[in-house]
């Protein structure tokens, strides 16, 4: 059994750090798989404005600092916008695969605070409760909490200790992922709360649904005309 992590002492406030991780928005190189629905332009756009909407959502919660980890690096213009709208400090990912990357950035969160969660850009139903949730799961004792996914993986990620075990192994981009971190946290012993079940905007079909729900149909409207214009 790992040892648990040791609580913030008397009178000292639970620290949380939030970790946004996001692609620079450059077309044809993010969102590729709606690139034959929206067109390579278009689905930059989209992605650029999910990333704005959850950054909006992560400050607002107001659960702790937010850092946006940026690849492949943070001089892409739009980053520089993120910072200035949002007052979030800026990272680069640096190199190693998806598991690689995400260890890396929560074990330097978690150098200074209690507890760091994780999140994508891809999950336009997140709100401000959704990270108050997952804060209140870790600072409640918790070791990590996770946000599942519909398509059978993860929107969110929460721990109180880094260990690169979490992230080996998984088969990222894959229905897989969510089974197998459900398993390493097994294997770890970690006492694990999960929150709400939440969908991503991956496949063509996702536009479909974007339209079709009041609250995010304005993210996609006029890239839909756009996109069938262009093309």
């Amino acid at each position: 059994m790992p040892d648990a992590p040791v609580p913030p002492g008397p009178g000292r406030a639970f620290r949380v750090a939030a970790l946004v991780f996001a692609r620079a928005p450059e077309p044809g190189e993010v969102k590729t798989r709606l690139i034959p629905r929206l067109g390579a332009g278009p689905a930059a756009v989209l992605a650029a404005r999910l990333t704005l909407r959850t950054l909006e959502r992560v400050t607002a919660s107001s659960v702790g600092p937010v850092t946006l980890c940026c690849s492949p690096d943070t001089a892409h213009p739009f980053f520089s916008l993120c910072e200035r709208r949002h007052g979030v400090r800026l990272a680069p990912q640096g190199a190693g695969d998806l598991g690689e990357r995400m260890h890396r950035a929560l074990e330097a969160a978690l150098a200074d605070h209690d507890a760091a969660l994780l999140l994508g850009t891809d999950i336009p139903g997140v709100v401000e409760e959704d990270l108050a949730r997952a804060a209140a799961g870790l600072a409640a004792g918790n070791d990590a909490v996770i946000g599942p996914a519909e398509d059978g993986g993860y929107w969110l990620v929460g721990v109180r200790r880094p260990d690169p075990a979490l992230f080996r192994g998984i088969d990222w981009s894959t229905e897989r992922v969510l089974r197998q971190t459900r398993e390493r946290l097994a294997g770890l012993g970690w006492r694990t709360a999960e929150i709400g079940m939440r969908w991503d905007v991956d496949r063509p079909e996702d536009v479909d649904r974007l339209l079709g729900e009041d609250a995010t149909a304005s993210l996609i409207r006029d890239l839909i005309r756009h996109g069938t214009a262009s093309g």
